[in-house]
């Protein structure tokens, strides 16, 4: 049967309209967040939106305070937040309208310095927005510059290092892509190369890069999730992964994310469902090969449930009082205050899966 995919957008656009997004936990295994941290400063919006996980091998200063890692999420109202492990606000840069963040790391002047970018939709600066933290100066984040685009709408975002070398992959509302190389030139500012450009197809937002399988999967909201190789010279050559709205995945496909398990080494895709408040999670295979798990969702327990969650990321091994990892959701409804992100022990999750 032919695919006519701009009635099967349509179809499906008018099926989400029709069915707003549970205002309560959907369908699937049941865990609970251990902690939240601080709402976002922007009140009775739709804001917080895309958080991201980063651990050190030792204990490190960051703005006076001795840290094992933070968590950095964005109010897309008003700038970006970096979190502690407890959930409290160790920074808060107020710099527009910064949806999706995600981390890389280069050298700046000789010195090690992690990388922040965040999809960046303020007005005259639509692109990439980049922060540079000193890994031995004991600081806080600054603003290091910014990457250039033509996207009329930045949207989502993804970065990773490639064999050292940051790859970011820009992503605008209306399914364009931009993927970039970053580097620093002789001046030490921000240098980046795109090095391919396609289209998704319709609105799309999550992204992940599955870096030892030269992976990039890409959630269109209203379709489902897709996988592309890293390889440019692949260009827009793609698999579905998971369709939207036939049983496992109800649109919005939003935030995508991968941990690895450290206690049997298998790694696992996981990705939000937006239109029925819950969690898909597939085990990764060789070459970005996915298996379905199944699905859970988070309901309340030490801090209240989760529903329309946006933006997600996960991160295996030690992470702070997480001794297997740790997951982070953007909740959509935080009673009595703005939006604001969750925390859940990964072996919540694992031992609601049955992993």
């Amino acid at each position: 049967m032919r695919f006519d995919r701009a009635l099967f957008i349509a179809g499906v656009a008018l099926s989400a309209s029709a069915c707003a997004t549970l205002d309560r936990p959907g369908p699937g295994a049941v865990v609970r967040a251990t902690a939240e941290t601080v709402a976002v400063g922007t009140a009775n919006q739709d804001a917080a939106d895309d958080p991201v996980i980063w651990t050190a091998s030792r204990p490190f200063v960051f703005g006076g305070q001795r840290i094992e890692g933070f968590v950095a999420g964005t109010d897309k109202k008003a700038g970006l937040y970096v979190y502690g492990l407890d959930g409290t606000v160790l920074q808060f840069l107020p710099d527009g309208l910064l949806n999706n963040v995600d981390y890389g790391s280069l050298d700046i002047g000789g010195r090690a310095n992690l990388i922040l970018g965040a999809s960046d939709r303020t007005p005259g600066r639509e692109g990439v927005a980049l922060y540079r933290f000193d890994m031995n100066g004991g600081g806080q984040f600054e603003y290091w510059g910014h990457i250039a685009s033509d996207l009329v709408e930045p949207y989502g975002f993804c970065m990773r290092d490639v064999e050292g070398v940051p790859h970011a992959v820009l992503i605008g509302k209306d399914g364009q892509v931009r993927h970039f190389t970053l580097a620093v030139d002789a001046a030490g500012a921000p240098a980046a190369t795109e090095v391919r450009r396609f289209a998704v197809g319709s609105i799309s937002e999550g992204c992940t890069l599955d870096v030892p399988n030269r992976v990039l999967f890409i959630g269109e909201e209203l379709v489902g999730l897709w996988r592309y190789s890293l390889d440019p010279a692949r260009g827009d050559e793609r698999t579905l992964v998971e369709p939207a709205n036939e049983g496992r995945l109800r649109a919005d496909v939003e935030g995508v994310t991968i941990i690895t398990d450290i206690q049997t080494f298998d790694r696992y895709l996981i990705a939000s469902s937006q239109g029925d408040s819950g969690f898909g999670v597939w085990r990764l295979g060789r070459q970005g090969a996915t298996e379905w798990v199944g699905r859970f969702a988070v309901h309340t327990g030490a801090v209240d449930q989760v529903t329309g969650t946006d933006g997600i990321d996960a991160m295996g091994g030690q992470v702070g009082p997480y001794p297997e990892g740790l997951v982070v959701v953007q909740d959509d409804v935080n009673p009595g205050a703005p939006q604001n992100f969750k925390y859940v022990d990964w072996r919540d999750i694992k031992a609601a899966l049955g992993l």
